[in-house]
């Protein structure tokens, strides 16, 4: 059944626009990076002010997906989903009133460096008080953005085989990368041409016209669909469609040795990737590249390197998917591990031609470079391994695993941590911060190296291995 063309077209539909909405919730989450130099202009913010939305945001959100992923299971994906996109919207709409704040901008010093005043703002509204309604709104953001993640894995769980799965990662990875190009090169786009408002209200408009088309043409599994349901192939061929207890959730995902060592493994992604290509890097070439009165929207350094790392993250996350299910088996460890090791090479190679001032060229390179690594490899945790190791009762809340401990323990780093630190000792530090924990992750993951979920198909090799992995 799954392989008539009525059953693809169907799918495809379905993949369509869940998948677009996902994207546009990128846009809604990381469009404040976007433009983090030009807001951080407009109120006087400093990195470390600024680094307060970059810990906010992912500490709510870490948590959120803990909590919510077994609601995701119960409720099912599609509702999960269209609630997260409806408190998306209205919170980027109230971001975006906020910006509306100043009466008259912060002045800085010729060159943009130094701040001679902060902002003046109406209604007597003092300077802390903005930023913490501001940072409280963002991370109310972070609560519904918890349920994207969540709800897209919950869904293709019941859609996609296990032998596929490691190629819908990399479609899962196209959707990232789409979303952060939304982002990273149509926000500044719209922030140029338009009240910085519009830099929040357009993409919670895109979101709220998904939602729309996902309420009328997304349905949870193939069943609702009006077809047979299908063996994934995880080992959950046996499980009834009704929502399990909550407790025998719990115990698929939090008994499995596995599911922690690849959870702790997402934890190294998430200081790698948030400290570098998914929240600093914007913020990088506005304060060190940046011509004096020049936009981000009309640099071509930043713009190589907005749509490098887009690029090249799609690639790696169809070459580390493809990989893991045609050349190991639909093992993900492998891949996951070769991604830290890349990670940790760009990396080191972005810190010395930072610090030997090898341009802004070289630096957009070297970043959509890394991106390959950090995509290939996350794509391969939130988008294969979620799936693989919670089954399709528990795939929301593996992904809330996985997702939620990425976000929540690099928050302080990612965000007031490296923002005292590019204040301190500038944005040459920058780069550096990461490689130790991409290190680390290698090593741990490279633990897995042949474990694939209890009952699945397994390499003749690692038949024991995931036999005990699995509990």
């Amino acid at each position: 059944m799954e392989n008539t063309p009525d059953f693809r077209a169907r799918r495809r539909q379905n993949w369509i626009v869940l998948g677009l909405l996902y994207a546009f919730f990128y846009a809604s989450r990381y469009n404040l990076s976007a433009i983090s130099g030009q807001l951080c202009g407009l109120f006087g913010w400093t990195n470390t002010q600024y680094g307060i939305f970059e810990t906010m945001m992912p500490l709510v959100y870490g948590i959120s997906v803990l909590v919510n992923g077994p609601i995701a299971d119960r409720i099912g994906g599609k509702r999960a989903f269209l609630f997260g996109a409806a408190g998306v919207t209205a919170m980027n709409l109230l971001f975006g009133l906020g910006t509306q704040m100043v009466a008259k901008p912060a002045v800085w010093a010729v060159g943009g460096r130094t701040l001679l005043a902060p902002a003046t703002l109406h209604y007597g509204i003092s300077g802390g008080m903005a930023l913490a309604a501001m940072a409280a709104v963002w991370g109310v953001n972070g609560y519904f953005q918890s349920f994207g993640a969540l709800s897209i894995v919950k869904v293709n769980a019941h859609w996609f085989r296990m032998s596929e799965r490691g190629t819908f990662a990399g479609i899962f990875g196209v959707l990232i990368r789409l979303g952060l190009i939304l982002a990273f090169s149509g926000v500044p786009l719209i922030a140029s041409h338009l009240p910085l408002p519009w830099a929040f209200w357009a993409p919670a408009a895109g979101v709220a016209a998904l939602l729309v088309l996902n309420l009328l043409l997304m349905e949870n599994t193939p069943k609702e669909a009006g077809f047979e349901a299908i063996d994934v192939g995880d080992g959950s061929a046996n499980e009834d469609e009704a929502p399990a207890p909550l407790g025998e959730v719990l115990r698929t995902v939090f008994r499995s040795r596995a599911a922690w060592t690849i959870a702790i493994g997402s934890m190294m992604i998430g200081f790698v990737r948030r400290a570098t290509v998914d929240v600093w890097f914007a913020k990088y070439f506005a304060n060190v590249w940046l011509p004096h009165g020049a936009r981000l929207s009309d640099y071509w350094p930043y713009q190589l390197a907005a749509w490098g790392i887009a690029i090249f993250g799609i690639f790696g996350g169809f070459a580390f998917g493809i990989a893991s299910d045609r050349v190991f088996g639909s093992r993900r460890a492998p891949v996951i591990a070769v991604g830290f090791l890349g990670m940790a090479a760009f990396t080191a190679l972005l810190g010395a031609a930072n610090s030997a001032g090898g341009g802004p060229w070289i630096a957009a390179l070297l970043l959509a470079g890394l991106s390959f690594f950090v995509n290939g490899a996350h794509g391969m945790i939130g988008g294969a391994a979620s799936m693989d190791f919670g089954g399709r009762k528990a795939a929301a809340t593996a992904a809330g695993l996985f997702d939620g401990i990425q976000y929540f323990t690099s928050a302080p780093f990612v965000g007031i941590g490296l923002g005292k630190l590019i204040d301190r000792f500038g944005w040459s530090a920058w780069p550096w911060a990461p490689i130790p924990f991409a290190l680390a992750g290698a090593v741990v993951v490279a633990r897995l190296w042949n474990v694939t979920p209890a009952g699945a198909a397994a390499p003749a090799a690692s038949q024991q291995t995931s036999a005990s992995a699995g509990r």
